[in-house]
C-alpha cells in the first residue's frame, strides 16, 4: 500500500515542483501551496459523486456531452470557482505567475486523489502512463486556468474577459482530452500524445509569458 501511495502522489509533486520552481520573482510561501492542494483534493469527492449520478440517470451520455460537460466543465468550474473564492484572495497572490503556480497547486491536489483511487482499483501497473496522461494534463490544464485568473487580478478593464477565459480554455481542452480517449479507445494514444505536446508546448510559453508580466504587471 506504501508503495501505491508513493506512485500515485509522485507525479503531481514532481510537476508542483518544476512550476513552482519556474518562478522568477518570488517564490510563493509552502503553506499556502500546500492549503490550496488540500483544496483541490477535497473537490474530488463532490465531483465524483455528481458524475456518478449523471451516470447512474444515463443524463448527457454520449461522448461529446461525457467529454466537454460531465468531465471537462465540471471538473474545471469547480477548480476556478474554488480558486477565485479562496485562493484569489491570498496577500501573496501578488504576481501573474502566482496563479500559473496556485492554479497547478489546486488541480494537483484533485489530480493525486483520483490518481490514489484509480490506482487502488486498477493496479499499480497503471501508474506510468497515469502520470503521463493525467495527471499531466491537469497539470497544465492548472497552468491555463491560473495564467488567466493572474492576468485578470492585474488586468486594466479587461479582468472579465481573462477571468471567462480562465474557465472556458481550460474546460474546451479538458473536453479535447476526454474526446480523444473516447472517440478512438484502443488507438487513443495516437491522438492524445500529439495533443499533449502541443498542450505542454503552449503553457510553457505561458509560463514565460507570465514571468515577464510578474516583472511588470498591467
Amino acid at each position: 500500500m506504501f508503495a501505491l501511495i508513493s506512485v500515485s502522489i509522485a507525479p503531481a509533486f514532481a510537476l508542483l515542483s518544476f512550476f513552482y520552481l519556474k518562478d522568477e520573482y518570488e517564490l510563493e510561501p509552502i503553506f499556502s501551496i500546500f492549503r490550496t492542494f488540500l483544496y483541490g483534493a477535497l473537490l474530488v469527492f463532490p465531483i465524483m459523486f455528481i458524475q456518478y449520478t449523471f451516470n447512474e440517470e444515463g443524463i448527457a451520455q454520449t461522448v461529446f456531452l461525457q467529454s466537454f460537460f460531465v468531465y471537462g466543465l465540471f471538473e474545471e468550474f469547480f477548480k476556478w470557482f474554488i480558486f477565485l473564492f479562496t485562493t484569489y484572495k491570498y496577500s501573496k497572490f501578488d504576481t501573474v505567475y502566482d496563479g500559473i503556480v496556485y492554479g497547478v497547486s489546486i488541480s494537483l491536489g484533485f489530480a493525486t486523489v483520483e490518481n490514489i483511487l484509480y490506482l487502488f482499483a486498477n493496479g499499480i501497473e497503471f501508474a506510468v502512463s497515469r502520470a503521463i496522461f493525467p495527471v499531466s494534463s491537469h497539470a497544465l490544464f492548472g497552468v491555463i486556468m491560473g495564467y488567466y485568473i493572474g492576468r485578470a487580478k492585474f488586468a486594466k478593464g479587461k479582468g472579465v474577459m481573462y477571468l471567462l477565459l480562465s474557465l472556458l480554455l481550460p474546460t474546451l481542452l479538458h473536453g479535447f482530452y476526454d474526446f480523444i480517449i473516447e472517440s478512438i479507445q484502443q488507438k487513443w494514444i495516437y491522438g492524445l500524445v500529439p495533443f499533449m505536446i502541443l498542450l505542454w508546448v503552449l503553457c510553457l510559453r505561458k509560463v514565460k509569458i507570465a514571468n515577464e508580466f510578474s516583472h511588470y504587471p498591467t
